[in-house]
């Protein structure tokens, strides 16, 4: 179990690390999505910190055994957060394809929530 966790986490962090940065760099592509006008630049690059800080965490304090529990507290963050950008998008969808964002959030979503659980859970 514990070696799934490591796995979903780096991919976890990964995709967290290139949402974050993509929010925060390269605002204007992400305008052309109607969603995006739904929040201001600054928003979007609040968002895009929010995520590459949880990636982080999701890594290195349990990789280093230093304050170990900030990462489930980054993974339910990101659940919380995955919740919330589910109800924006889900107000601009369309339709239902592999490019809708709403897709990648809420898969996103289920993946921190399993590994909010997995690591929150005693040993």
């Amino acid at each position: 179990m514990n070696v799934l966790l490591w796995i979903l986490q780096v991919v976890l962090a990964l995709f967290c690390f290139a949402g974050g940065q993509y929010k925060l760099l390269h605002f204007d592509e992400l305008a052309k999505v109607p969603s995006a006008a739904a929040l201001p630049r600054a928003g979007w690059g609040a968002i895009g910190v929010f995520e590459i800080l949880c990636a982080v965490l999701l890594i290195v304090p349990a990789a280093t055994k230093w304050m170990p529990v900030l990462t489930p507290l980054a993974a339910a963050a990101l659940v919380l957060e995955s919740l919330a950008l589910a109800v924006l998008f889900a107000q601009y969808s369309q339709a239902l394809s592999a490019t809708n964002p709403l897709v990648y959030v809420v898969a996103m979503g289920l993946v921190a929530a399993f590994v909010a659980y997995g690591r929150f859970r005693p040993a």
